[in-house]
């Protein structure tokens, strides 16, 4: 399944990408036709802006030729090749082709992109390696180079997952930890549809869709309104464990659309001017309603709430650009400055609000909102490093602990929820039906469907980072020691 999905991802971006070469040119079977080395060298040369030597014609030797170019120009950009030889391509081995597709996807195109937020998420770029390696020996300098690679490597991948996360953050509770089931209810697609292009989706009513209805619409309006190639079906992603890189791959034309919203700085500078005057506005209204339901039921405070978010979230709209917009502290100006101190600010008092709502649920609701919270808490948090490893078993072995203690309550919640009575001993409501259905879509999409995996992703870690300690260890006793005491020493703190 997984082997069948990045095929038909990757062939989708390729194509995509293959129609801007002259002349344009096609993929129809990825394994096949790699297997010439033409198309590889059309692609690279579209990616590259460069023009890369190549045989005209189609025999054995010609291709061989073709496909030995292809790799040299991506080992001459530093890129390891890990398996990946000239045989296995001719042969079209299935593995192999995928695995030299997502390394140029993930250096020409997510890489690339992700280098753009680096200032923002404070991400270690490429750029520094010259600063930090200025070594005269060439083979201890391509041993920092690459070790920088690898660094940025996964902090390409943090630094889209955070740009994901924080389109997706200004629409509530929409929230995503990964590049697997977080995008599986369709909901992170439409929010950054939302957020690049107000008005084109409704997400409220989106939350009371089918997983499928979602993905089909967010894909659907991606690429009518956005030019966005479909390079996923609604199938690929809502399974238990969707493929990361497919995920990956489509997320970051998302973020190509979101670098090509280019606006004149006097227009931004009056659309932010514009937004401070409104995030005011807001500020003083929820004040206000504060003031006014301080001694109202929590049935009336919570309706007052959804009232006020339904018009916030209407009014935000045409601010989205602004606000998502990603540049590092010492580009913004003034107004910006002051624009996400407000913002920031406002949001602090909503989800302050939020909170204390959610403490005054009546018992036992209010037993299980601490529980769903302290759950989402726990699978949004970063994993921790492997580059301690030593430090990352014990850390990970206190997450499964926690994490396996919190799921046993699962099947008790679920029962409670399904089986509360709403209403008080006038027969009116205690709460609104949109917050009971809220608490079980979360603990039925966000904790039911995703805690297996969750689960599984700590033990790996946890055996990663024993892996890791082992290998640590074995090296450090690759040497002679002078003494048997410092030995024995070794091998009891072992």
């Amino acid at each position: 399944q997984r082997e069948f999905t990045q095929k038909k991802t990757f062939t989708s971006w390729i194509n995509s990408i293959l129609a801007k070469h002259t002349p344009p040119s096609v993929i129809s079977d990825l394994y096949t036709d790699i297997q010439q080395g033409h198309l590889l060298l059309d692609l690279l040369e579209v990616l590259s802006g460069q023009h890369l030597p190549r045989e005209k014609g189609f025999n054995t030797f010609q291709c061989r030729s073709n496909i030995e170019n292809a790799l040299a120009f991506l080992k001459s950009r530093s890129l390891k090749l890990i398996n990946i030889h000239v045989a296995d391509i001719i042969e079209g081995k299935p593995s192999i082709v995928l695995g030299l597709i997502w390394t140029i996807i993930f250096h020409f195109h997510i890489e690339e992109l992700a280098r753009t937020l680096a200032c923002t998420y404070n991400q270690p770029s490429l750029d520094c390696s010259s600063a930090v390696d200025c070594s005269p020996k060439a083979s201890r300098s391509a041993k920092k180079s690459a070790k920088i690679k690898e660094r940025w490597k996964i902090s390409a991948t943090k630094a889209l997952l955070l740009w994901a996360k924080e389109q997706c953050s200004l629409h509530g509770s929409i929230n995503v930890t990964d590049f697997k089931s977080s995008w599986r209810s369709g909901l992170p697609f439409l929010a950054i549809i939302q957020t690049l292009r107000p008005g084109l989706v409704d997400l409220e009513k989106a939350k009371a869709r089918s997983n499928k209805e979602n993905l089909k619409e967010a894909f659907r309006i991606a690429e009518l309104e956005l030019n966005i190639p479909r390079l996923l079906e609604p199938e690929d992603v809502d399974i238990m464990n969707p493929d990361e890189k497919s995920i990956m791959t489509y997320v970051a034309q998302f973020l190509q659309y979101s670098r090509n919203l280019l606006e004149s700085e006097e227009d931004v500078q009056e659309k932010v001017r514009e937004a401070v005057s409104w995030l005011a506005t807001q500020e003083k209204k929820l004040a206000k309603l504060l003031i006014d339901t301080e001694n109202e039921t929590y049935y009336q405070k919570y309706k007052e709430m959804m009232s006020f978010m339904e018009a916030f979230n209407q009014g935000k709209n045409p601010f989205l650009p602004v606000l998502s917009s990603k540049r590092s502290e010492a580009e913004l100006s003034e107004g910006q400055k002051q624009m996400r101190e407000e913002w920031d600010k406002l949001i602090s008092q909503i989800n302050e609000w939020k909170m204390k709502l959610d403490q005054m649920l009546p018992s036992p609701l209010d037993s299980i909102e601490a529980w769903l919270q302290e759950v989402e808490h726990l699978q949004a948090e970063d994993l921790p490093d492997l580059q301690d490893p030593f430090k990352a078993i014990f850390v990970f072995r206190e997450i499964i602990v926690i994490f396996k203690g919190l799921m046993d309550c699962f099947d008790s919640h679920l029962d409670t929820l399904q089986s509360f009575k709403n209403e008080d001993e006038k027969n009116m409501p205690l709460v609104l039906p949109e917050k009971l259905e809220e608490m079980k879509r979360r603990l039925f999409s966000n904790i039911r469907f995703t805690n297996s995996n969750t689960f599984l992703e700590y033990h790996y870690g946890l055996c990663s980072a024993i892996a890791n300690e082992v290998m640590l260890k074995l090296n450090i006793w690759d040497m002679k020691y002078g003494t048997k005491e410092s030995v024995e020493s070794l091998l009891e703190n072992w």
